[in-house]
């Protein structure tokens, strides 16, 4: 899905850390100003399930689509897959050229599924055709140490964490589920 207008109902970057104190309200107001984006500096969102990632990747890529630049978010397995896809017929270039074109790449759900090497190779290719020109925001439900069980060969896992880290951001959103919090406190009512 392409985000090009304002369109989008979502609410902005700079309410979301309200239901997480551990997200600072000033770095994602900061954030939310879109100057990442424009120097093409990466930002990675960090915690477990249930702690704001997918809503604060969303609330950014909006901020910076409504801000003027051009703004893509998928799914890390769809991407993955569609660029196995591609790879078998012969539309790689074309495909990654494509995610190449966006100013702003925003892939959920990363560390979630277990890459096989292929899968994870193309990956790879996406996020070095991006470094230093082109931003990459990631939501991952693992730190940094747990990437090894997406992508299991530890120098192809060295080699992306340091393109995604690289002069970027890095949001840690805790371990505390506020969709969980939010169960409890209504099932207490």
């Amino acid at each position: 899905m392409e985000v090009s207008s304002p369109s989008c109902s979502w609410p902005s970057a700079t309410t979301a850390p309200a239901a997480n104190p551990n997200v600072d309200p000033a770095v994602i107001n900061t954030l939310a100003t879109c100057d990442w984006v424009k120097k093409g500096l990466p930002l990675c969102l960090i915690g477990d399930s249930g702690t704001g990632k997918s809503h604060l990747l969303i609330a950014l890529g909006t901020e910076a689509a409504m801000a003027g630049h051009r703004v893509r978010y998928t799914l890390a397995t769809k991407l993955v897959n569609e660029l196995v896809e591609a790879a078998d017929d012969k539309q790689l270039t074309k495909t990654i050229n494509r995610y190449g074109r966006v100013d702003l790449l925003c892939v959920d759900e990363l560390g979630y599924m277990e890459l096989d090497r292929r899968g994870a190779e193309l990956l790879f290719q996406v996020l070095t055709e991006r470094e230093e020109k082109a931003s990459v925001a990631i939501a991952s439900n693992e730190s940094f140490s747990g990437w090894t069980k997406t992508f299991t060969d530890p120098r192809l896992c060295a080699a992306i964490v340091d393109r995604l880290t690289f002069g970027g951001n890095i949001v840690e959103t805790s371990t505390d589920s506020y969709r969980l919090a939010q169960t409890r406190a209504t099932h207490q009512a």
